[in-house]
């Protein structure tokens, strides 16, 4: 099951307490204090872990605590440290922290893998009284306790790291087209919504050559808001590198299909209209052979009038125009490094 949010609360581990203690030795009068210091707490510590490909293990698991520091001993011994609590989250979290009044702060993006982030410090170990020891007070009979700590409420979001986010309404071919240029195998079939939930796939253009695409569930009119599938899948286009908008050639009105895609990620997030993007006229087999190539340069010469973009043809299932997507998606993936 693939799980892209979830809210979880933390807790880093409490400072130990510093003890009040006397050397007791034989022969030795008046020994003075040797009180040990607390030890600290664990810290709550995040790893990004390629391994990890949802957020399910902390759908169900809700709290998470860190290690206790344990308190010193005589003879001036530290407690031990507790242990740090490892969290490991797939590459592309970002980490927020709930406040009181419902407000939010970014703490984290898990970007690279096995990069440690701490996100919440355990307490402080307290002083013994050792560390109080003066001239004018040599056996203080005090010592100070380990901070403790607070719990905090985070928001974990998954954001699907890809190099091309396919971008379609419900049943332009998105899935088919994944399937054929990758080894994803995504559901197909032929009514709207079968991809309910987004789906990667590497693409091989050469030996040495290979991007990933990221099929995203369909996206309707007013997605923005939250219709259809609404923005629960949209922040993964926000990762992609360059965005693929699939048009069906066979729709009603392929431009003002591609029109209203457009105006849902820009109200979304109007720096999605800032990326660099590819227009694809897809199922072209549908198309009579003998009126196909008129129909995909009237297709295109109006979306060429309005966006001065080249707009490419394919079909999946008869295998058209596959490899010069492949090329075309790879170098406009390098010029936007």
């Amino acid at each position: 099951m693939f799980i892209d949010y979830a809210k979880i609360k933390v807790k880093p581990g409490n400072g130990g307490d510093g003890i009040v203690s006397f050397r007791r030795e034989k022969f030795v009068p008046k020994g003075g204090p040797d009180g040990g210091d607390g030890g600290h707490g664990g810290n709550i510590v995040l790893v990004g872990d390629t391994n990890v490909n949802t957020l399910l293990d902390y759908r169900y698991h809700k709290v998470f605590k860190a290690e206790n520091g344990k308190p010193g001993a005589g003879a001036r011994k530290t407690g031990h440290s507790g242990e740090d609590l490892i969290l490991r989250l797939p590459i592309g979290t970002e980490v927020f922290q709930i406040n009181e009044d419902g407000s939010k702060i970014k703490l984290a993006d898990v970007t690279e893998t096995d990069e440690k982030i701490i996100i919440a410090k355990g307490g402080r170990g307290g002083k013994g009284n050792s560390n109080f020891a003066t001239p004018t007070n040599q056996a203080p009979r005090h010592a100070t306790p380990g901070k403790r700590t607070e719990q905090i409420e985070l928001e974990l979001v998954l954001k699907l790291m890809a190099d091309v986010g396919l971008v379609g309404f419900p049943n332009a071919g998105k899935s088919t087209l994944l399937s054929v240029l990758s080894a994803a195998h995504p559901k197909v079939a032929d009514y709207e919504f079968t991809t309910l939930e987004p789906m990667l796939g590497v693409v091989k253009v050469s030996d040495y050559q290979s991007f990933v695409m990221a099929d995203i569930p369909g996206i309707i009119e007013g997605a923005h808001i939250g219709k259809g599938l609404g923005h629960q899948f949209l922040r993964h286009i926000q990762r992609t590198s360059i965005l693929l908008y699939l048009i069906d050639i066979d729709c009603e009105d392929p431009l003002e299909a591609y029109q209203t895609l457009k105006a849902e990620l820009y109200l979304y997030d109007s720096f999605l209209d800032k990326k660099p993007f590819v227009i694809v006229l897809s199922k072209i087999d549908v198309i009579p052979e003998e009126e196909r190539e008129a129909r995909i340069a009237k297709v295109a010469a109006k979306l060429h009038k309005l966006t001065a973009h080249k707009v490419l043809a394919v079909s999946s299932i008869a295998n058209i125009g596959l490899d010069n997507l492949k090329y075309t998606l790879y170098q406009q993936i390098r010029e936007s490094l």
